[in-house]
């Protein structure tokens, strides 16, 4: 059983926070704690206005929302590291191989596909992303 799970992009301020929301939301009481962290996160930064406005079009609030870096302890306290795209679940593997069974990519059942990073692009950059994001977590439901 998967009791504490943490999403992972770069900056924590996009895809991460939209995978977090949407994971608490669909999982609810099925896990104690669902976060996200950066690989190299903006730390304290709220999360992209697009990305809020994206969220909040499918009743999510990403506006509490501040970005962390993903730490060993923060991490080793996970049971399921899920990844954005490869570069995350390389950036783990190679900083802490320890985690290496833990760290598996959102999209894992979609041919290990990436989400694109929607980071200062246009409007339908991020609703793609949010897409991509929603079918990997919905994937993810009937795993857990």
């Amino acid at each position: 059983m998967f009791n504490k799970l943490i999403v992972i992009c770069t900056g924590n301020i996009c895809r991460s926070p939209i995978a977090e929301a949407l994971l608490r939301a669909r999982l609810g009481s099925r896990v104690r704690q669902v976060v996200s962290a950066g690989t190299a996160a903006l730390v304290g930064y709220p999360a992209d206005p697009m990305a809020v406005a994206v969220a909040a079009e499918h009743g999510l609030d990403l506006t509490p929302h501040r970005a962390q870096q993903a730490t060993l302890p923060l991490l080793s306290q996970m049971d399921l590291i899920l990844t954005l795209d490869q570069t995350h679940s390389d950036w783990l593997n190679r900083h802490y191989p320890q985690l290496r069974g833990r760290v598996h990519k959102l999209l894992k059942w979609r041919e290990n596909a990436d989400v694109a990073d929607p980071y200062r692009c246009p409007r339908e950059a991020f609703v793609k992303a949010f897409d991509d994001i929603e079918a990997g977590v919905e994937d993810w439901l009937r795993k857990l």
